[in-house]
Formats: structure tokens, C-alpha cells, sequence
């Protein structure tokens, strides 16, 4: 009965965590789009505009290690409830500011700020809960429906964004926001985020580790699990390589082929397209049996589309095939990075111990997003120096060769030893058919 009752609760938590977080990332996206609109709009500024772009990304990466740290030390339900509660609060304040002085950019960017703290603590405890929330059998539904979520917000954003910019006045877009929000404290405060978790109880008198110490233990705890870390190494790389991606791909298409506007969105809105039908299509299918190879296959197929974004600067196309290319192109590469990213995630929820969880995710989010504006300024130099094609085609194969190396064979029999025995089975199995 108690069985029944946990299986019937984790399917209650695959639908109230997946609008949940379509609510929350559907709302900060809109918020994003409205505000930066609002800033350029106001200041005409790229600097300003530059300026609550780091307001976001800056203190992510500070308060990261600390997020971690709160979700393996405190209730992870009540860290997400007060994160949320946090945003409602922030972008209620947000609203007094513009009904009694009018919106200024101090506002904005101390609102901008605070919910960037508030992402974080709700995101790295949210992350750290999934295999506390659904059955194991489940874990890789619920990162397939946190990624459709995702991707459904970033396809619909911009346009209910426009929307709403254009026909209600910011007072009004910041109410419908702040109730948004206070829906999705609503349903989190329904969740019972214990209610497959593994964690260790405390122990009465026990000594309680400083929050220095919980964080070194936090390392010390990756030294012992070496495919862990490789699997983080390979993480950071990708994330640092892609910045040639996210740098170039603007670039080539903006200054170099000169793509209409609305063309380059919707080459942008292919991606979020090819994220969403793969997330729908893993919520579906039984869960990947071997994740650490099939992600490894997909970063090489990756790099290829990464090197495959220069082949129209080396060969003369007319503009409906230049646009028709790179629109498959981005879908093809929305489509890779969730067949990189979901069995990878499922992999690492089943790996890492529930007590380190969020320190684990804490310590991979807070290097990956130290290492993204260093790729981007790099890139951003070499793209000024060398024609961008030879970027793109030497980041592609320095890409292919770190997954060649870090994921080479023998430590993909670590993440499944029982791979080579299924090769074998299969070539004993051809051999007598």
C-alpha cells in the first residue's frame, strides 16, 4: 500500500515539478526579454544593457558553492519555497518602485540581482532533488519534462513577451508576474521532497562540520569518484570550446552572410524546436541503458555541427539555401544537446551520493559558468584575427579529441561495465543467426 501511495505521489510530482518550473522559467524569461527592451528602449545604452546582463550572471556563479552547501545541510523543500517567495518579493518591490518613483536602473538592477540569487538557490536544490522527488525508474521523465519546460519557455518568451510589452503597461506586466509566482510557491509547498531520498539522518550529538568544511568535504568527495569527474572535466571543456559556438554563430550569420533579422530568430527558434520534440520524445522512452556513451556520441556529433556552421563562408550558396541549412542545422543541434544532457543527468542522479548532491551540482554550475565569458572573450579576439571558418574547425576537432580522450574506451567500461559483455552477446548472437 505505502508502495502504491509513493508511486502515486511521484507521478503527482512529475506534473506539479514540470509547471512549476515552466511557470518560474516561463516568467523569468519574459521578464528578460521585457526589462532588457525597457533598458534600451529607456538608455539607448549598450553598456547598461551589458551591465544587468553580469547583475545575472555574476552573482550565479559567486553564490553557487553556497546553494549547494544550504541543499545539502537544510530542508531542500523550504530552501525552494523561500527562493520562490524571494522572487514574488523582489519583483513586488519592483512594482512599488515603478507606482511611486517610476522605474530607474538602480531598480532593475538590484531586481535583477535577487533573482538571480533566488534562481540559483531554487535551481542547484531543485537539481539536487529529483531523485528525492520520483521513483528511479522515473528519474529520466523528470529531467526530459524539466528540459521540455525550458524549452517550451524559450520558444513562447519572446513573443509573449512582445505581447505583453506592447499592450499592458509595465505596473500590469509586473502584477501578472508576482501571481505567477505565488502559483508556484503554491504547488512546491505541496511536494514532499523526502519522499524517495537516501539521505543520512542526524545523529545526536554528532559534531556539525562548519560550512568551510561541508565545502572541502564536497571536494574531497569528487577526488574519490573519478568518473565523476570526468564526466565534470568534460562538461567544463564543452562549456569553454562552445563559447567558438555562441560567439561564432552570431557572427558568421549577422556580419558575414548578413541574415535578415527575423530570418536569424527563427534559425534561433529551430534550436529551442529540436530541444523540446527530443525532451518529449526521452519523457516517452525507456530510460537510455548506456547514458555515458550515448552523451559521449552526441558531443562528437556536436562538434561536427559546430564545425558545420562555417561550410556556407567555403562554399557559395543562394540565401533560401544559406537559411534553410542553418535553420536544420540548429535543430539538428537542439535535438544533440538533449541527447547529451538527459542521459548524463540521469547518469549523475543515480551516481552522486544524496548528501553531496547539491554541493556536486553547485561545484559544476559555479566552474562552467566561470569558464563561458572566459570562452566568449577569447573567441571574440580570435574571431577579430583569423577568419572564422579555421576557428570554427580547429575548436570542432579539439572538441571531437578532449570527449576522444577523456571519454576514451576504458572509462567507458567504468560507467558500464557490463558494455563489452553486450557487444559480445550481440556478435555471438550475429554469428549464429
Amino acid at each position: 500500500m505505502e508502495k502504491a501511495y509513493k508511486l502515486k505521489k511521484a507521478t503527482y510530482h512529475l506534473w506539479t515539478f514540470t509547471i512549476s518550473k515552466l511557470i518560474s522559467s516561463f516568467g523569468s524569461q519574459v521578464y528578460t526579454f521585457a526589462i532588457s527592451f525597457y533598458i534600451l528602449q529607456m538608455t539607448g545604452s549598450a553598456t547598461s544593457f551589458a551591465t544587468n546582463l553580469i547583475c545575472n550572471v555574476l552573482p550565479r556563479t559567486l553564490v553557487s558553492p553556497f546553494a549547494g552547501y544550504a541543499a545539502d545541510k537544510y530542508s531542500r523543500k523550504m530552501i525552494v519555497i523561500i527562493a520562490q517567495i524571494g522572487t514574488t518579493i523582489a519583483i513586488g518591490g519592483l512594482l512599488v518602485v515603478s507606482l511611486t518613483s517610476g522605474l530607474s536602473l538602480a531598480a532593475i538592477y538590484m531586481t535583477t540581482i535577487i533573482l538571480s540569487l533566488t534562481s540559483t538557490f531554487s535551481g542547484v536544490t531543485f537539481t539536487s532533488s529529483i531523485s528525492g522527488l520520483v521513483d528511479g525508474a522515473r528519474i529520466q521523465k523528470a529531467m526530459s519534462m524539466n528540459q521540455m519546460s525550458i524549452s517550451f519557455a524559450s520558444i513562447g518568451s519572446p513573443a509573449v513577451g512582445g505581447l505583453l510589452y506592447g499592450s499592458v503597461s509595465m505596473p500590469v506586466f509586473l502584477i501578472i508576474y508576482m501571481i505567477a509566482s505565488s502559483i508556484a510557491v503554491i504547488l512546491e509547498s505541496t511536494m514532499n521532497f523526502n519522499l524517495f531520498a537516501n539521505r543520512k539522518k542526524k545523529v545526536e550529538g554528532e559534531r556539525k562540520e562548519s560550512m568551510w568544511q561541508s565545502m572541502k568535504a564536497g571536494f574531497s568527495y569528487l577526488k574519490l569518484q573519478p568518473l565523476i569527474m570526468a564526466m565534470i572535466w568534460i562538461a567544463l571543456l564543452v562549456n569553454f570550446l562552445f563559447g567558438a559556438f555562441e560567439v561564432g554563430y552570431s557572427f558568421i550569420l549577422i556580419e558575414k552572410l548578413k541574415i535578415a533579422s527575423n530570418h536569424f530568430g527563427f534559425t534561433q527558434g529551430a534550436l529551442a524546436v529540436g530541444m523540446l520534440l527530443m525532451s518529449i520524445y526521452f519523457s516517452a522512452r525507456k530510460e537510455v541503458k548506456f547514458p555515458f556513451l550515448v552523451s559521449k556520441r552526441g558531443i562528437m556529433c556536436m562538434g561536427m555541427l559546430m564545425g558545420g556552421v562555417s561550410i556556407p563562408l567555403l562554399v557559395a550558396m543562394p540565401y533560401p539555401i544559406i537559411f534553410s541549412y542553418y535553420a536544420i542545422l540548429m535543430f539538428a543541434f537542439g535535438v544533440m544537446v538533449i541527447i547529451v544532457n538527459t542521459p548524463l543527468q540521469v547518469f549523475m542522479q543515480k551516481q552522486i551520493d544524496d548528501d553531496f548532491k547539491g554541493r556536486v551540482f553547485s561545484i559544476l554550475e559555479t566552474m562552467a559558468m566561470a569558464l563561458m565569458p572566459l570562452g566568449m572573450v577569447l573567441y571574440g579576439v580570435l574571431y577579430d584575427v583569423l577568419p572564422a571558418q579555421w576557428v570554427l574547425f580547429l575548436s570542432s576537432a579539439v572538441l571531437i579529441g578532449v570527449v576522444l580522450i577523456l571519454a576514451r574506451p576504458s572509462v567507458v567500461r567504468k560507467a558500464h561495465p557490463e558494455y563489452r559483455e553486450t557487444n559480445v552477446i550481440k556478435e555471438e548472437a550475429k554469428s549464429f543467426s
